[in-house]
Formats: C-alpha cells, sequence, structure tokens
C-alpha cells in the first residue's frame, strides 16, 4: 500500500524527483518572499554547482552522492527545527514530568527512558533517534511522548553509543540498540508495559538501526521470542549500504564487506516478518527518497507486510516533528499500527 500526495510518485528516478523539486523551488522563488530572501542570499538546495566529475554511484558524481548523504545541502535552516525540538522537549518534560531512566547495559550510555502511560497492560513504542549516526541522544526526542501515553501506550526513548567512540562501527550501535530491545521485553511488565506489544520506530541514522534489528537472531542471541517486535514505522531511512559507503559518511564509518553485508537490512527479507509503514518526505535528499522506495518494492515483492507513506513539502527534519501529533502523518502511522486512536 502507499499513500501520497502525487500520483505515480513510487515510479519517480532521482532525476525525476530532482527535476520535480527544482520546478518547486522555482515557483516558490517567483511567489514567496522568504523563498525570493534565500535566492537572493545564495541559500542553495542539493549540491554545489561544480563540473560533473565521474560517476560513482548510479549518475552521481561524488560531489552529488556526497551531498544525497547530507542532510545540510537540502534542508540548510536544519539548525532551526533541531533547536526548536528540543525547547519542545524540555518543553514536554516541564508538563508531564521526567521520564523513568533505566540502564539496559554495561557502559554508561546504555540507557533509556521511559514515559508511561497510565493505560494497564499497555503496548511500547521504542524510537530510535538519528544524528547521522554521529550524534544525538534520548532526551532530544521526548517531544512526541505526549502523544503516545495519551493513547494508551509507553514511549520509550534510547540513548547509544555514537560511531566515533564506537571507532566507526555502526555493528557495535545496533548491538546496543538490540540489547534495549531485548530489555525492555523483559522488563516490561515493572512498568506496566505487555511485553507482547512492542513496537519500533527510528528517524534517519536511527530507522537504519531500527531496521536493522528487524532481522535480529532474538532468540538465539537474546534469549527473547522471534518475534519480540510486532511493527515498526521507519522514518527517512537508509536500508543498503553501499551507496552510503561510497558517499562522505565513509569518512567517519569504517566500512568493511562484512559491515556493509550485515548492516543492509534490505539484503535479509527473509528474516523480517512483521509490518513496515516507510515515511519520506519530497523535500528529502533524492538518495533518503530512494532508500525508502527501494526497501518498499524489495518488501512486497518478497511478500512482506509494507505501507509506503510519501509526505508533500517535508525535508528530513520537518518529518520527524509529526511522530508528535496524532493527526501528522508519522504520529497518525504509528497509532494505527498499535490500533491505538488520538486521545
Amino acid at each position: 500500500m502507499q499513500r501520497d500526495g502525487a500520483a505515480g510518485d513510487k515510479d519517480m528516478t532521482r532525476r525525476t524527483v530532482l527535476t520535480t523539486t527544482a520546478a518547486a523551488a522555482t515557483t516558490a522563488a517567483a511567489t514567496s518572499p522568504r523563498a525570493r530572501a534565500a535566492e537572493e542570499r545564495g541559500c542553495l538546495i542539493g549540491p554545489p554547482p561544480h563540473p560533473k566529475g565521474p560517476l560513482v554511484f548510479m549518475d552521481y558524481d561524488q560531489i552529488e552522492l556526497d551531498a544525497a548523504y547530507d542532510q545540510s545541502a537540502y534542508a540548510p535552516l536544519g539548525y532551526q527545527i533541531t533547536a526548536r525540538r528540543a525547547s519542545n522537549s524540555a518543553e514536554t518534560r516541564r508538563r508531564i514530568g521526567n521520564p523513568r531512566r533505566e540502564s539496559y547495559g554495561p557502559t554508561e550510555i546504555e540507557k533509556l527512558d521511559i514515559f508511561t502511560t497510565k493505560a494497564p497492560n499497555a503496548p511500547i513504542f521504542i524510537f530510535v533517534h538519528g544524528g547521522a549516526w554521529l550524534s544525538g541522544e534520548a532526551s532530544g526526542y521526548h517531544f512526541a511522548a505526549e502523544n503516545y501515553i495519551n493513547a494508551g501506550a509507553h514511549y520509550v526513548a534510547l540513548d547509544f553509543i555514537a560511531v566515533e567512540p564506537a571507532g566507526g562501527d555502526i555493528g557495535k550501535m545496533a548491538e546496543q540498540v538490540r540489547r534495549a530491545i531485548a530489555w525492555v521485553h523483559k522488563n516490561a511488565r515493572s512498568f506496566g508495559g505487555d511485553p507482547n506489544r512492542i513496537y519500533l520506530s527510528g528517524q534517519s541514522s536511527g530507522a537504519h538501526l531500527a531496521g536493522v534489528s528487524l532481522i535480529t537472531e532474538w532468540t538465539r542471541d537474546f534469549g527473547v521470542p522471534m518475534d519480540i517486535i510486532k511493527g515498526a514505522v521507519l522514518l527517512s531511512g537508509m536500508y543498503d549500504m553501499k551507496p552510503v559507503r561510497l558517499s562522505r559518511r565513509s569518512s567517519y564509518v569504517k566500512f568493511t564487506d562484512a559491515m556493509e553485508e550485515a548492516m543492509s537490512t534490505q539484503r535479509h527479507l527473509a528474516r523480517i516478518n512483521v509490518p513496515i509503514t516507510l515515511i519520506y518526505g519530497t523535500n528529502e535528499t533524492p538518495e533518503f527518497q530512494r532508500q525508502s522506495r527501494d526497501f518498499a518494492a524489495a518488501l512486497r515483492a518478497a511478500g512482506k507486510q509494507v505501507e509506503l507513506i510519501v509526505v508533500p513539502n517535508h525535508n528530513h527534519y520537518e518529518l520527524q516533528e509529526t511522530l508528535a501529533n496524532p493527526y501528522g502523518w508519522a504520529g497518525r502511522a504509528a497509532l494505527a499500527m498499535m490500533g491505538l486512536k488520538a486521545a
């Protein structure tokens, strides 16, 4: 199933995305004072002007591919939304109180924040934050908690190691996320949660880590049921590491062939046995759009249960804010997957 704001989006190529985005930007520049001001200041969207270089992936040269995995190239004011997310999280804590903070592993960073709902034996919504694997923290995503606890679900935000302290190994990050999910299952009843109704979400690099969690050998590695996760809502994620490895991100992710294979969820479809909702915005980078489209197509071809939601006029940062709104694109999808209604 696919929902979007424009017909035929599933057939869009990277070049179509860029052409459509450019046309829309031109129209906006002609009508919007803000857009005209940005244009006059030289506010570029996409890769900088440059002579076309040798192709390194699909029809990208190196500069284009690097830009396609760099949010600042397509959302230059993203820092403003990041600041707003932090202030909204602080306001959430002021209104509903600080979360219960628990350790799920032996290191200092291995902690998670639990906002509990009043509903008994409630489902659990686990969120994995993004940040290009470099940054981010659970407290910056508290802004979404009220949506879930008001609807009758516990909201759990994870902290985990960043890639540089992990020595460039995103596998270590994935291992901590998996350990956190297993801890939630084993300890769910201690905070009124139903261990048989755990749902997973993530955004950007967090969606990547959440996706990798769906291909985990849970019983063998963590002693929990294989069907520990009942569904996933993944925003703006990456599911095949080949183009990421070819991009500038390989300057801090120390890819090997084994890491690329293990961390590419799309290459392990046989292990996926949960419904997945994939969401991306039409103002995202072309690669973050393509990654979700291709993953959705691969899941459909493999007979898996998947819904693709294409959100018009949202960039990478704007989309994550919709998690906090029961009538927003991501918030509505998450509540629907858990069988809950807006409070």
